[in-house]
């Protein structure tokens, strides 16, 4: 599968984009609503026009068609055919370009059965849920054995849980298939579960192209660290091993107890949507519990930062208005704090 070079494309906020996706890599790019990533990707289908040069496998692809790139591409609206069975949908684009039927009914029966929708063959989309739908789409895009797959949000309107299964199944699809794929979300934490690489754009900018954990542990500018919630990032100075699986973390007075896999942790990032803040002592085990000062609190749209001192550290939290509404805090007054450490993140010396 082939190699994408994107160099100083521009079209209506994206200006000057220039950015390499590896081959059989998926590149998530993130962003808020209407930071550009669509143009991009249509940029690279070349259903959009645009300056600037892309190049796909080394050969610049300007002059040539949508159709003769060969690239599949998911878009946010599925448009699935309503007079079409879901096997029908599938093959549409392997019938459309003369596919032998043989041979396109081999790859269509291969694709739902990756899919896990064999059962649905003779469905029409109206009697199929928003997650059968989608996982309908995406097939159709993989019918014609793309060398590039563009995927548009492909898990929006859907509910968290059938969110994170369509996204562990795509996961193992395009490894699989070993299909280059870029991917658009505007949710890091998707971006967390099925990227190679990450690339955050603001405003049609590039403002940082890099692994997961190079976001969140180097965020390159102040954008970049406020699209990914300012994550507290404490320097370990002690890891000790409690039980096979378990350690205790040490951190300028702060002890964590937390998930082991065996390695030296250096430093861990830690959400602030990961820090609970109570005036009361909450229900629970007593590890990762700490007694902190409020040094400030700043209202935001839906949500309130809390910064607050524990032992060595100022730490940031973020709690939702009406969590916060509940709890009785001011600045300069002592709370209870508590690290949840949902999501782990770290890095290992």
């Amino acid at each position: 599968m082939p190699e994408i070079k994107l160099v100083n494309v521009s079209k209506h906020i994206c200006s000057d984009l220039s950015l390499t996706i590896k081959d059989k890599e998926i590149l998530v790019i993130v962003g808020n609503t209407g930071a550009g990533k669509t143009t991009l990707l249509n940029a690279i289908a070349g259903v959009t026009n645009y300056t600037g040069s892309v190049y796909i496998d080394n050969i610049c692809v300007d002059s040539i068609s949508p159709g003769k790139r060969g690239v599949g591409y998911l878009f946010q609206g599925l448009a699935l055919f309503p007079h079409l069975t879901v096997e029908e949908n599938i093959s549409y684009g392997l019938r459309a370009s003369g596919t032998k039927k043989s041979a396109a009914l081999e790859r269509v029966s291969m694709l739902m059965e990756m899919m896990r929708i064999n059962h649905l063959a003779a469905r029409y989309p109206h009697m199929l849920s928003g997650g059968e739908q989608k996982r309908i789409a995406l097939a159709r895009s993989l019918a014609p054995s793309p060398r590039i797959l563009l995927l548009d949000e492909p898990t929006s309107s859907l509910d968290h849980q059938t969110a994170k299964y369509l996204r562990s199944e795509l996961i193992d699809v395009l490894k699989k298939l070993e299909v280059t794929t870029v991917y658009v979300t505007h949710d890091l934490r998707e971006a967390e579960e099925i990227a190679d690489r990450v690339a955050l754009i603001s405003n049609g900018r590039l403002e940082q192209f890099s692994t997961v954990k190079e976001f969140f542990f180097n965020p390159c500018n102040e954008c970049v660290s406020e699209f990914m919630g300012m994550p507290n990032i404490l320097k370990c100075s002690q890891c000790r091993e409690l039980y096979p699986g378990l350690a205790e973390l040490t951190s300028g007075g702060i002890k964590m107890v937390l998930p082991y896999e065996g390695n030296n942790i250096k430093k861990i990032a830690i959400s602030p949507d990961d820090i609970y803040i109570s005036d009361a002592v909450p229900p629970g085990p007593a590890f990762n519990r700490y007694k902190g000062i409020v040094q400030k609190i700043t209202q935001q749209n839906s949500s309130v930062m809390v910064k607050v001192a524990v032992e060595e550290h100022s730490l940031l939290a973020e709690l939702p208005v009406s969590a916060f509404r509940e709890i009785s805090i001011d600045e300069g007054k002592e709370v209870n704090v508590v690290i949840k450490l949902r999501r782990l993140r770290y890095i290992e010396s």
